[in-house]
């Protein structure tokens, strides 16, 4: 009997050692058995007051608003430009897209080297993707890419190289890609949309589709994908980035409404919800996925004027003001996120798309040694603290972007730190300072009252601007005008 229970009590200790003898091989397997999915939903030119849950009272966009109800939403939220290439740059690197030298909209090769960028993005570039790649995860590409391969750019990387295992694409990207025709319902000629897209690469991999169909192309895409990866038990990435929110608007015919730019947008918005909806739901009643993917959504940038809504927040696409910047984030993860918090608004954290990279990986279990712009923030992301960014976020305005939508002088830098945001020209002068706790729509410029603040924000943010690559903003347009503050 004495020794029937010696032998009892060493089965733990003998378990353990099983587990800590066992193949290496074996042991990643389960921990990849074990790694949450990941669905980044990043939509093209959508404003932050644009989904009904951040208070859009024109259209009910009932499918990501769900997310929000059983997920939790961010107010404060940053993308890393206000264009987007940049944008697109940051969110899968985790860096500052002008270290890669990308500081605005990827266009014609002449255009791209008179603004001081590059081509398409450095295939070494610490991309989110790869890193998921190489640890196991099936990796998929459905939508905008617009990070290289577009206009008369033939031979820029395929996004394979970037870690994906598939992709597909509109004309802002090389290999497999969905092109939009245009459909006004108005008798006229059924025209594409293609921006040169259809002479670049093989043409055997152009599809054209109508452009209200071309998100429902890429979530069907997305969706056999899922269902690969369950049937090889991979854990899976997948980047869905719609772009027909993206002018020019072509909604179904029953969604055009009186036909004014901002009723089109919400056809296409609200035609977008519907399409998306059927990759959630597949999600949410798949027992084998729901309490193990994690969906996040948000925009690359602010709204084109005229069209989507900023809400609250001043200025639009292009520009440093938080209208340019700012973006409603939706996460979702049942099975994840912290359950007190669900269906909760956070209105405390601020933080930004840089930061979801190491923040995923940390949630993917993936170890690496590269030095990321953006912090580790999963705990926020789920739910389990209101922490921020611990070091300021800065900003560089698109070089061929300092006149635009009304605004004579855009403001060439800006930085948020803590409730304060600066903003000034690349030399430092005509400083904008706004506290974002008590103005959130920079109405109100305090720095006359704080004078220090003022001068220490400057100089963190000019020295951040100067040790980055240069494009050409400072030189790219012919006479600059001074700005006139807003101060009501």
């Amino acid at each position: 009997m004495k020794f029937s229970k010696t032998l009892i009590s060493l089965v733990p200790l003998l378990f353990a050692l099983s587990v800590y003898c066992a193949p290496t091989s074996q042991l990643r397997a389960q921990e990849i058995a074990q790694s949450p999915n990941i669905i980044l939903v990043f939509i093209d030119d959508m404003g932050w007051g644009d989904f009904s849950c951040f208070g859009n009272q024109a259209v009910e966009t009932q499918n990501i608003d769900r997310l929000a109800k059983e997920g939790i939403r961010f107010e404060q939220f940053y993308v890393n430009s206000p264009i987007c290439s940049p944008s697109r740059v940051a969110i899968s690197t985790g860096q500052y897209p002008a270290r890669w030298k990308i500081t605005s909209y990827l266009a014609h090769r002449q255009l791209n080297q008179r603004r001081g960028m590059d081509q398409w993005l450095n295939p070494e570039a610490p991309m989110l993707a790869r890193f998921l790649q190489d640890s196991g995860y099936s990796t998929g590409h459905f939508g905008k890419w617009h990070m290289g391969g577009q206009r008369d750019v033939g031979e820029a990387p395929l996004i394979s190289k970037y870690g994906f295992d598939q992709s597909l694409t509109n004309f802002e990207g090389l290999g497999p890609r969905v092109l939009a025709l245009k459909d006004a319902y108005n008798g006229k000629k059924v025209t594409a949309h293609t921006l040169g897209s259809d002479k670049l690469g093989d043409p055997s991999e152009i599809t054209y589709v109508d452009r209200s169909l071309v998100t429902q192309s890429f979530t069907q895409s997305a969706l056999q994908f899922i269902k690969k990866s369950e049937s090889e038990n991979k854990p899976f990435y997948i980047n869905l980035w719609p772009d027909d929110v993206h002018s020019p608007f072509f909604p179904p015919e029953a969604r055009r409404s009186d036909g004014s730019k901002r009723a089109l947008y919400h056809g296409v918005l609200d035609t977008m919800d519907e399409q998306l909806g059927v990759l959630f739901d597949y999600v949410r009643d798949n027992p084998n996925l729901q309490n193990n993917t994690l969906i996040l959504v948000c925009s690359d940038n602010g709204p084109e004027q005229g069209a989507g809504s900023a809400g609250p927040f001043r200025g639009f696409k292009t520009h440093l003001f938080e209208g340019g910047i700012r973006s409603s984030l939706i996460a979702w993860a049942p099975g994840l996120i912290n359950r007190k918090k669900t269906g909760t608004v956070n209105t405390d954290s601020w933080f930004s798309a840089m930061d979801l990279v190491p923040s995923i990986l940390s949630l993917a279990n993936v170890k690496t040694d590269t030095t990321f712009d953006g912090q580790r923030l999963e705990s926020v992301i789920l739910g389990n603290t209101i922490e921020s960014r611990n070091a300021p976020l800065f900003f560089r305005r698109p070089p061929d972007r300092d006149s635009f939508y009304g605004v004579p002088d855009c403001p060439d830098l800006a930085v948020r730190d803590g409730d304060w945001k600066l903003l000034c020209e690349y030399d430092g002068t005509q400083a904008e300072l706004y506290n974002l706790k008590l103005d959130r729509g920079e109405t109100n410029n305090v720095a006359a009252n704080h004078p220090d603040l003022t001068r220490r924000l400057t100089a963190s943010v000019v020295q951040w601007h100067q040790a980055m690559p240069q494009d050409a903003g400072a030189t790219f347009a012919a006479t600059p005008r001074k700005r006139k503050s807003k101060n009501p």
